[in-house]
């Protein structure tokens, strides 16, 4: 009776179809999950990545593997997990690169931003550092901008790859002040901080959680933060908008998408478990110990934003010029 009552009744079928998609995620342990970290080991992608894999992985009582995909600022990771089964089991942690600029930036991304995916929660916004090797003969951000005018063209600034926020919040300070300084993309904040620190570049803009550690052991200098307001990690540390920019402020955020067409019934689940992680002292803590402040909502919350970052990010590219490709 109930075999032929699910058959003949559309309604029935579908909320079946919902439970199971549901109670796969909650009732199967060992069936490994994949969360796509589109950026290298060692940043700040990769750090909060693997913060969120463990604690969901806690949650669903199973693994979560995290799969760094690296390329396009992004963009290869992004369409990797666009063209995944919409079965819950691949992730993303997308961010402002691979969901608001990379459209604007490339020529041609594999994805839609927006119809590709399934927003499930955002997890963070992260201010940005402006840093320098201990041995450039500034102390301020108005000493690296007077420095800049004097030697037009002759520097150069690092980021973790074409279309990342640490290459375009460069790029928008430059237009505002109109300073001549070259850009050199690495693949990742990792290889570029390890340049910045052997003193083959001397400047770049980086992410809070990947650099306060250098910071703080003295391996590299900040000279300014990004953010409308000073960070409480960095009281001392002045904002670029108090500098040298006024009004100047640019932020990075991450948070866990899905492939579109993922069940609404799998996206409610996996965000009633991480805005449930993400309320825990122990997260947030963490969290903030890295410099990351810590967010969350719902997903309808989530996919308004990104559609604000998007028109957000379209202006500041095509004010900067910067292309990619």
């Amino acid at each position: 009776m109930i075999k032929r009552a699910v058959g003949r009744s559309p309604i029935a079928f579908a909320a079946f179809a919902l439970l199971l998609s549901v109670n796969s995620l909650a009732q199967s342990p060992g069936q490994p999950m994949r969360l796509v970290v589109p950026f290298p080991p060692g940043g700040t992608a990769d750090l909060l990545g693997r913060l969120v894999a463990q604690r969901l992985g806690d949650a669903l009582k199973t693994t979560v593997v995290i799969d760094n995909r690296v390329g396009a600022g992004g963009s290869v990771g992004a369409e990797v997990v666009a063209k995944a089964p919409p079965d819950g089991t691949t992730l993303l942690l997308g961010n402002a690169s691979t969901h608001a600029i990379n459209q604007w930036l490339y020529k041609r991304i594999g994805y839609d931003p927006i119809k590709d995916f399934a927003p499930i929660a955002q997890v963070a916004n992260v201010p940005l550092i402006m840093l320098v090797h201990p041995s450039l003969p500034v102390k301020s951000a108005k000493d690296l901008v007077a420095l800049a005018r004097k030697r037009p063209g002759q520097m150069n600034y690092a980021s973790g790859g074409a279309g990342s926020t640490t290459h375009l919040s460069m790029e928008l300070l430059k237009t505002l002040l109109k300073l001549d300084i070259a850009h050199i993309a690495y693949r990742g904040s990792g290889p570029a901080l390890s340049a910045l620190m052997a003193g083959e570049i001397p400047v770049m803009i980086e992410l809070m959680p990947s650099a306060l550690a250098l910071v703080k052991a003295g391996k590299l200098e900040a000279l300014a933060v990004t953010s409308g307001k000073r960070s409480a990690l960095l009281p001392d540390v002045p904002t670029l908008a108090e500098t040298v920019s006024p009004g100047y402020e640019v932020a990075s955020w991450f948070g866990v998408i899905a492939p579109a067409g993922t069940p609404a019934a799998t996206i409610s689940r996996l965000n009633v478990e991480i805005v449930k992680f993400m309320a825990t002292a122990e997260v947030r803590d963490r969290m903030l110990t890295l410099g990351a402040e810590p967010v969350t909502g719902s997903p309808d919350d989530f996919l308004k934003f990104i559609r604000a970052e998007g028109a957000r990010w379209e202006k500041v590219v095509q004010s900067s010029g910067a292309k990619a490709d």
